[in-house]
């Protein structure tokens, strides 16, 4: 499976559809045309009919040929799309000219490639398309055929009026462009960022699915494994008991009764009793679990479980294990020398809180802590590490959490204390019946109904 850093969702995702394209500009031919015929024959407006035409077919003949080039579903690269855009303005460019410059209240049309272009291009493309609509909007400013009037009347605009409509444009261009790039970075980072987390969560529940497995290919050998069992007892009875034939014998029925105590093994895995012992576990040993691969790594590990009553048990979830371990791997990065996990619980919740000596998170990640691609690396740590992070680590181990049925609340601990305090708690009902899919995310509890981790993170580590 690849690993999530080779996975650049967001560069594919942003590529345009040439299907997308050219339903566009079949909207925009007949768009034009209908506004063309309506002037001409409508309104008995004069205007260049045949060239306005010819404008227009060449955009149904692009259509066309797209159509038979490439298939409904292809993407374009940047260039390719780029190009078709520019085609676009310029299109649009000539329709103006021969129809009275920026005086065509059309002329606003001038932004739809800029959105089309910062949606699904990249920033330097959607300049390009910026600084190309600005300058065919400046020519037809001084470059063009009258607008299209009454034959006995002369429609002058004042000059004031057109560089109005002009400096409409180019900030319309410069806005539209900032704010759809914008919104759509946005959704893309949270579109990759949750494909991430389904694929971490896949990668994990690969791991528990081959008791499964292992158990049918158990039962599955078990029945041929018996006649073979059977058929070396006969052997045995009517071969000679020594030599070499009556020794290979012997190792014959050792590795038949080895191959019985291996199934038996595997084939326990699929009841109850095997499923209850592997997966089954205390919240001391799902915090042991989670915190043995992160020992050795010169820092010191605390951990204070207690509570009141029985201890909670839980199913294993792979969720839970990844995101308290990337919980934990993130403090020990940070931490000075220690940290410590406290896990607590009562008749209603179960809480689990780490906390490390670190330097504690940065007022400007703090405040957007939890959201995709947010890095708690700085710009130090960046620097002098190998690996410079995608900034969803958080993210991803907050998600899997929630969908527990979990809360996570992180801040900085309170004065005098320093570092990094991450809060997560369950209702205790839901963290001992933690199931797997569909099934676990149905008994969440609703979120009014829920504990709030926020209670327990103090009011002066919160940056407003």
């Amino acid at each position: 499976m690849p690993d999530l850093a080779d996975l650049n969702f967001g560069r594919r995702a942003r590529r345009l559809r040439v299907d997308t394209i050219v339903r566009l500009r079949w909207l925009a031919v007949a768009g034009q045309s209908a506004a063309v015929l309506a002037t001409f024959y409508g309104l008995d407006f004069p205007l260049p009919l045949g060239l306005c035409f010819l404008a227009i077919a060449a955009s149904a003949w692009l259509n066309i040929g797209l159509r038979v080039r490439f298939p409904v579903s292809h993407r374009l690269e940047d260039t390719p799309a780029l190009v078709l855009l520019s085609y676009d303005v310029l299109q649009l460019s000539s329709l103006l000219y021969l129809t009275g410059g920026l005086a065509n209240p059309f002329s606003m049309l001038f932004l739809a490639p800029v959105m089309i272009a910062a949606v699904s291009l990249t920033g330097r493309a959607t300049l390009l398309i910026g600084v190309l609509v600005v300058l065919a909007a400046s020519l037809l400013a001084f470059f063009h055929l009258p607008l299209p009037w009454l034959p006995e009347e002369k429609l002058t605009l004042p000059i004031l009026y057109l560089a109005g409509i002009w400096l409409a444009i180019v900030l319309g261009t410069a806005f539209i462009g900032i704010y759809a790039a914008r919104v759509a970075e946005e959704a893309r980072r949270l579109s990759d960022a949750l494909a991430a987390t389904e694929l971490v969560l896949a990668r994990e529940q690969h791991l528990t699915q081959l008791d499964g497995l292992a158990a049918a290919a158990a039962h599955e050998l078990g029945t041929p494994l018996a006649t073979i069992t059977l058929v070396v007892k006969d052997l045995a009875k009517l071969l000679p008991k020594e030599g070499l034939v009556a020794e290979d014998m012997t190792l014959l029925q050792q590795e038949v009764q080895r191959c019985r105590t291996i199934l038996g093994k595997l084939a326990s895995l699929g009841d109850d009793e095997g499923v209850a012992m592997l997966d089954e576990m205390t919240v001391g040993h799902l915090i042991e679990e989670v915190v043995e691969p992160q020992r050795n790594f010169g820092v010191e590990l605390v951990i204070d479980n207690a509570g009141e009553g029985p201890e909670p048990v839980s199913r294993r979830n792979p969720g839970i294990l990844y995101g308290l371990g990337n919980l934990i791997e993130n403090a020990i990065d940070f931490a000075a020398s220690r940290v410590r996990i406290e896990t607590r619980w009562n008749a209603r919740t179960v809480r689990i809180t780490i906390e490390d000596d670190g330097p504690g998170f940065l007022p400007d990640v703090l405040i957007r802590l939890g959201e995709p691609y947010i890095s708690t690396k700085g710009h130090e740590r960046r620097a002098r590490s190998d690996e410079g992070g995608l900034g969803l680590g958080l993210f991803i181990a907050k998600t899997l959490l929630e969908r527990s049925g979990a809360t996570v609340a992180m801040a900085n601990a309170p004065p005098p204390s320093s570092g990094a305090r991450i809060v997560v708690i369950w209702p205790r009902s839901l963290f001992e019946r933690q199931k797997s899919g569909s099934e676990m995310r149905s008994s969440r509890m609703p979120p009014d109904e829920r504990p709030s981790a926020e209670a327990y993170i103090q009011p002066k580590a919160r940056i407003e």
